[in-house]
């Protein structure tokens, strides 16, 4: 590929949940300005100056994306419940890099940030992830080949659907590559087509590889909605019950999808999801803490405090995910009557025996000029201003937590 060629073809090369908030954020804070700065949590994996001009190359070309009439429409049939002024918007979206992207191309002090209309500046996230992943792969790291990948994601398609762990791929922000991704996607395929139980592969979150693959895209919502409502707001009592009432505005209350417990720590959370928002969202995502308490405090929320039949609701299980973990969770899951789903991500798209993957994030860190923080279920994934998070935790009377699988410089080794 040369330089000049994008490897970003299409805004649908994404994650779902950021073109569903993207929608959210322009039918309910349409005029609120952001910015997103980027976080690489394995600081001794460093780009050189040819990889960063690479990327910046790449970043430049995300200037001449535009949906596609198809494009829009797979939209339309696959998330039908977004409001249609949505899809009319999008006919004529664009980026502008050269203004709402901002460079430090040093390599010993390499930074991206991102400036401008939340609504806009908010399908910047997987891109600017993925082409960063890349970059590394592409110039620093780069004696490795897609050899086996397509067979090692069918062995676990294969395991994962013999185990009834219902599963769907994640990988997009830190996938090795482009094609990385495409030879896993139809490995995953084949072995859920080759196993006892085809029907436990949902999905994928990249709309552009369900698209061509005729899949189901997967996913609601993610910390940036609450981040960003909280900090606009500056009403972190209520954020939680306000990003909710929100996203119920914008899909309705038949199409809420999974709620997102964690952006101020579960138990927080926890003080605004009863009833009706409850019996609206058909269960929860766990993106952080310890997985198997989370189990226990969800199920106890659900069965026992709001006296819900066991598995009729659901916990989606996103964080750090691998195939024995996924096996764990389902075993305990249905111990205490909870159904349950995986979301993996990096262990499909960036699984080399000789090589780990980036760590790297990109999170709204301000909100219409107030800082924006994520304080999460484990004290290593809180992010933002930290003095913003000392504060925030004390308006809440957040309880800390550490859990020491949550380490997130050593997550995949």
């Amino acid at each position: 590929m040369s330089a000049e060629e994008p490897v970003i073809k299409s805004f649908l090369d994404t994650d779902l949940y950021k073109l569903t908030m993207q929608s959210a954020i322009h039918n309910c804070f349409p005029d609120a300005e952001v910015s997103f700065d980027y976080h690489n949590r394995t600081p001794e994996k460093k780009l050189t100056v040819e990889a960063i001009d690479w990327l910046k190359k790449q970043i430049k070309l995300l200037g001449d994306l535009r949906f596609a009439e198809d494009e829009i429409e797979f939209l339309k049939q696959e998330v039908p419940f977004l409001p249609q002024q949505y899809f009319k918007w999008l006919e004529t979206f664009k980026l502008h890099p050269d203004k709402e992207v901002i460079i430090d191309d040093d390599p010993d002090h390499f930074d991206l940030r991102v400036k401008g209309a939340w609504d806009q500046v908010t399908l910047y996230e997987i891109p600017l992830l993925a082409l960063v992943s890349e970059a590394y792969f592409r110039f620093i790291v780069n004696k490795w080949t897609n050899e086996g990948q397509f067979e090692k994601a069918k062995g676990k398609s294969i395991r994962l659907c013999n185990n009834s762990c219902a599963f769907s791929e994640f990988g997009t922000r830190r996938r090795r590559s482009f094609e990385t991704q495409k030879i896993m996607m139809e490995g995953l395929m084949a072995g859920a087509k080759e196993s006892n139980k085809p029907g436990m592969f949902l999905g994928t979150s990249n709309v552009y590889f369900a698209k061509i693959y005729k899949l189901k895209p997967m996913g609601t919502i993610a910390h940036e909605w609450m981040m960003g409502i909280a900090a606009i707001t500056q009403d972190y009592n209520n954020a939680n019950k306000r990003a909710m009432d929100c996203w119920l505005e914008t899909v309705g209350n038949t199409h809420a999808g999974l709620a997102l417990t964690d952006t101020f720590g579960t138990d927080v959370f926890l003080r605004s999801f009863y009833p009706p928002y409850s019996d609206y969202y058909a269960g929860v995502r766990q993106d952080s803490g310890d997985p198997l308490k989370f189990i226990e405090k969800i199920g106890h929320h659900y069965i026992d405090v709001l006296k819900l039949p066991k598995f009729s609701k659901s916990i989606c299980f996103s964080d750090s995910l691998n195939v024995d973990r996924c096996i764990q969770y389902k075993a305990r899951a249905d111990e205490v009557g909870m159904n349950c789903s995986f979301g993996i991500g990096t262990n499909l798209t960036n699984d080399f025996a000789d090589s780990t993957p980036m760590n790297i994030v990109m999170k709204i860190d301000s909100a219409n000029g107030h800082p924006a923080v994520k304080i999460s279920d484990n004290l290593g994934k809180n992010t933002g201003d930290p003095a913003e998070v000392r504060r925030v935790k004390k308006v809440l009377g957040y309880e800390e937590k550490y859990w020491a699988g949550g380490d997130e410089e050593h997550r995949w080794g």
